[in-house]
């Protein structure tokens, strides 16, 4: 079985980080601010979830398309 951690922001759930070997860690993208992010690899879990925030407050600051 494989370790996750669940990525949540504001409450919202994003996704979970996958440990891979190592500290690495591959996301698995629940939210579609985040889909673009299904799957990337990074070398530990600050460094993911710190992504995934970043990815998730740009979605939020972008107008809704009409």
């Amino acid at each position: 079985m494989q370790t996750s951690t669940i990525i949540e922001i504001d409450g919202i759930f994003l996704g979970a980080a996958i440990l891979l070997d190592g500290p690495a860690r591959r996301f698995y993208a629940a939210h579609d601010s985040v889909r673009s992010l299904h799957n990337e690899t990074l070398p530990d879990l600050a460094a993911l979830t710190r992504r995934v925030a970043q990815q998730f407050q740009c979605s939020r600051a972008r107008p809704a398309a009409s």
